[in-house]
């Protein structure tokens, strides 16, 4: 047998309705990226879907796009998750419109590479902010609504850099390693309310975005450390963040998924 020439991309499966009659509640699901996968998925998989985003424009974009595939307009409302008072107006449009929340999918982060000693204040601040205290706003608005339904479900999205070294990246590394954290304890602190807490922890996964703000030569040196040769597609991401939502990961909690075929 020999090798294929060159890394093989599967295709997406279809939904198998692992959320039907499930609401969910997303952050940062316009443009490109991861958010606006697991949106694509969560309605595949029958979900009713209220999607935030931080650029009204985009979300605005994203709504019609995910309206065309067919399975209903989601609700929506644009959101800056480092503001208390968004976050607040967003659970309560989102409860208005819902109903009530079964899954709350932490998706908004943001990057950059910066060496440490180069690193301002404000960068370190802004990242840990937008990464990290987004994640505990967000948890902290919705759980008492789970709770007070003895039900629901948390997925966080962290990095392998929570848990791997990569230069420039002190304070995004530093900010998913607490999301990984706070992940642990949200769960420890959920479960006597059956509700649960996990993670996915990504390696790479190409989109637009990514692309146009990573250089090609590093984008290249990640894929090549992967065993399969190439980065995850955004929807391979999102399906394993369905997979925590759903009652097939009933007895994970506190839980963190690599989603990568990184090897050392």
């Amino acid at each position: 047998m020999t090798a294929e020439s060159g890394p093989v991309v599967p295709a997406c499966p279809p939904g198998r309705a692992l959320l039907a009659g499930r609401t969910v509640l997303l952050t940062a699901a316009a443009g490109t990226g991861i958010g606006y996968a697991v949106a694509e998925r969560c309605l595949a998989e029958g979900a009713r879907l209220f999607v935030s985003d931080l650029h009204q424009r985009r979300l605005g974009e994203a709504v019609a796009r995910l309206e065309a595939l067919g399975h209903g307009r989601p609700g929506a409302r644009p959101c800056d998750v480092t503001r208390q008072a968004d976050v607040d107006a967003l659970v309560a449009a989102a409860l208005a419109e819902l109903g009530h929340i079964d899954v709350l999918i932490n998706n908004a982060g943001l990057g950059g590479t910066t060496n440490l000693v180069d690193m301002t204040d404000e960068q370190w601040s802004r990242v840990l902010e937008v990464s990290l205290t987004s994640v505990f706003r967000m948890c902290r608005a919705v759980l008492p609504h789970m709770y007070a339904r003895k039900s629901g479900a948390v997925v966080n999205n962290a990095s392998v850099l929570g848990w791997r070294a990569q230069a420039g990246q002190a304070h995004y590394a530093a900010a998913k390693a607490g999301v990984m954290a706070l992940t642990r304890c949200a769960a420890i602190e959920s479960a006597p309310y059956q509700v649960r807490v996990n993670a996915v922890a990504p390696s790479i996964a190409m989109h637009a975005f990514l692309a146009k703000t990573t250089t090609p030569e590093l984008l290249a040196e990640l894929a090549r450390r992967e065993a399969f040769g190439r980065p995850a597609e955004t929807w391979e991401v999102a399906n394993v963040m369905v997979f925590l939502a759903s009652d097939l990961s009933s007895y994970l909690t506190g839980e963190v998924l690599s989603v990568s075929s990184q090897h050392p």
